[in-house]
């Protein structure tokens, strides 16, 4: 039996006692969590810190872009200002040479981009003593400016300025295969002249067919310059452009040819969403990659890490660009994207590359080969161009040269665009634009093998499936070839190989314009190739066009399938009667495109025969009578050497 305790509380109290601790585990706790918050606060506190006063930062005014550049020579103390066109960079590349080789005459140069200034000060020139105004002019398509010189070509056919007392000379940057050869800079000088400009220098014709005109300065200190000539392409601005690429899908890349040892490719790029805008002639500008063996192969040469990361800080204060290539970058990045190793080194790259030279004999040769002695001009025209050596040849053939890559990197010019013929119609591809080229891939005279930089990294922009798109930097250079505004002309085209390219967009538009129900003139294609199971390009579509009636004749030479070479001119020639009709009495348009030594000049003789059998006219009446179509600009050409 238990005992009953619940009514003796001393009974209940000495139960307790036994039971319960003083502290309960509540207790215990709250104990310990105050007692370390107490050690904490003492061990760890911090006097309260005064909060600081900062003062006010004075806004800096932004500093509005320089647009007088006779400001800016009287600031310098310029006295010769070197105006150059340029979006490829090589007439920048020889501006600023020139400008900076000017102290050697007792003369200080700047160099300047006409669309930076204000060119109307051109008259205030007179205000600097002993002033020379340099202009380096290239002719772009049909005789046009450069897009960098459009502001001020215009001012100069609508303005009245007075340029008296004003010292220039002009050097016109072009290629004599091309039928408008230098003419923005014959139009320049001559307008100069007309505006009361004193011409100092006889008007400098820049021939890059010509490969081996090479510069000279004379000796007279301030005396008259002679400014480093070579040809360059430039580009219209667009939405997207040089400076601000569109980065498309490939969604097509397929071999054209059926055999043969060549490659050629058709490939489609996706615009879509882009808002970029095209038409039929239109060329497209690539930005290719340097192949990464020939990039490791020079950090090899040179004992660099490629990956070392770098910044080129132009010394010169008075230079528009700060960087040669956007930086911080590393070697490899510089040396992949930013710097041409392909293209053989010009003149002035081997003379400041010999003095790193140990062996005398390196030195020697690199300096003759840089020099305007006609020795060293047949030397580099032989060891050099003829042998298409790029700067890996000649680090490879001169053991003892082993520039720092620093100085590499700042004498190599920039990797420049490649630009195509578009080979389609935005009226039938809106969203697409299609290239059609031929790998390049070719072996030197020393035993290498060279490969096209754009043509070789485009040949391996395959689409893919699986979420990595292969893309390619792209935008639009607008062109002079354009259909005839009615539809109702004829045209002939003539394009042997990938010249057939912007003639694909023509024939499409051509039968979109009969699908709208529009009266469309004949439409006639001469295209040559090799052999018609090789490399008859496009072959499918080009007959189902001829079959439907959008080609109104389809005349095909295959050069190699007898025994005797036929090509496009001789067809056109023995086609002679249809040709003049069309040409003569039809109001149809010419179209040539591809090779500008060979075909274009041949294409342009079968015309002058043509004219002088069928038009009874003489050799001078037969080339003043295409003369004419051309200013007319029923003659066009779209071609390249």
């Amino acid at each position: 039996m238990m005992a009953d305790t619940r009514a003796d509380p001393a009974a209940q109290s000495e139960l307790m006692d036994e039971d319960e601790p003083f502290f309960s585990n509540l207790d215990l706790f709250l104990f310990s969590l105050i007692a370390g918050l107490l050690v904490y606060w003492i061990i760890f506190r911090k006097k309260a810190e005064p909060i600081p006063e900062f003062k006010k930062l004075e806004s800096t005014p932004q500093t509005t872009r320089e647009t007088s550049f006779i400001g800016k020579m009287k600031k310098t103390g310029k006295n010769i200002v070197v105006f150059y066109g340029s979006q490829t960079g090589t007439a920048e590349e020889f501006a600023n040479r020139l400008a900076k080789d000017a102290h050697r005459y007792g003369m200080k140069g700047m160099a300047a981009d006409p669309e930076e200034y204000d060119m109307s000060e051109l008259s205030r020139l007179t205000e600097v003593e002993n002033s020379i105004a340099i202009f380096c002019m290239a002719t772009y398509g049909e005789g046009d400016p450069t897009d960098n010189a459009q502001d001020f070509y215009d001012w100069l056919q609508e303005g009245d300025a007075d340029f008296s007392g004003v010292k220039y000379t002009v050097f016109a940057l072009g290629n004599k295969t091309y039928e408008h050869y230098n003419s923005m800079g014959k139009y320049v000088d001559k307008r100069l002249a007309e505006l009361g400009a004193r011409r100092i220098f006889d008007l400098g014709m820049g021939d890059d067919d010509g490969k081996c005109s090479f510069p000279w300065l004379p000796s007279d200190p301030g005396g008259d310059f002679m400014v480093y000539l070579l040809s360059f392409i430039v580009c219209s601005h667009r939405p997207f452009d040089s400076k601000n690429p569109f980065l498309a899908a490939v969604t097509v890349n397929r071999k054209l040819n059926k055999a043969g040892d060549r490659h050629l490719m058709h490939l489609e790029l996706d615009i879509t969403g882009s808002k970029i805008r095209y038409e039929s002639g239109d060329h497209v500008a690539v930005y290719p990659i340097n192949d990464s063996v020939i990039v490791n192969r020079i950090g090899d040469l040179l004992g660099v890490d490629l990956d070392t990361v770098i910044s080129l800080n132009n010394l010169d204060e008075e230079s528009n660009k700060k960087h040669p290539f956007p930086c911080p970058s590393t070697y490899r990045t510089a040396l992949t994207h930013y710097l041409d190793i392909t293209n053989p080194p010009r003149t002035n790259v081997l003379y400041e590359l010999a003095q790193y030279a140990t062996e005398p004999k390196d030195q020697e040769n690199m300096r003759k080969m840089a020099s305007s002695s006609p020795e060293g001009k047949a030397l580099y025209q032989s060891w050099v161009l003829d042998s298409c050596r790029n700067i890996l040849a000649i680090l490879e053939d001169f053991p003892s040269l082993r520039p720092p890559i620093d100085h590499l990197c700042e004498l190599l010019p920039r990797l420049q665009a490649r630009y195509y013929s578009i080979a389609s119609s935005s009226k039938v591809h809106a969203n697409s634009i299609h290239i059609c080229a031929v790998v390049v891939e070719y072996e030197t005279k020393t035993g290498r093998v060279n490969k096209g930089v754009a043509t070789n990294w485009l040949k391996n922009k395959m689409p893919t499936d699986n979420g990595h798109k292969a893309t390619v930097p792209m935008y639009i250079r607008k062109s002079q070839f354009r259909l005839p505004f009615k539809s109702t002309n004829p045209v002939i085209m003539v394009g042997p190989g990938t010249g057939i390219a912007p003639f694909m967009g023509f024939v499409q538009e051509r039968g979109w314009l009969k699908e709208q129900g529009k009266d469309v003139g004949d439409t006639v294609l001469y295209y040559g190739c090799r052999y018609k199971k090789e490399d008859f390009l496009y072959q499918e579509e080009l007959e189902e066009f001829e079959k439907t009636g959008v080609l109104t004749a389809l005349n095909v030479a295959f050069s190699r399938d007898q025994a005797e070479k036929v090509y496009v001119q001789h067809l056109l020639k023995k086609n002679k009667e249809a040709v003049w009709r069309l040409v003569h009495s039809d109001n149809a348009h010419i179209y040539i495109c591809g090779d500008a030594r060979n075909m274009a000049r041949d294409v342009q003789n079968a015309f002058y025969e043509i004219a002088e059998e069928l038009g009874g006219l003489s050799r001078s009446q037969a080339v003043d009578y295409v003369k004419k179509l051309m200013t007319k600009g029923r003659y066009s050409q779209d071609v390249w050497s």
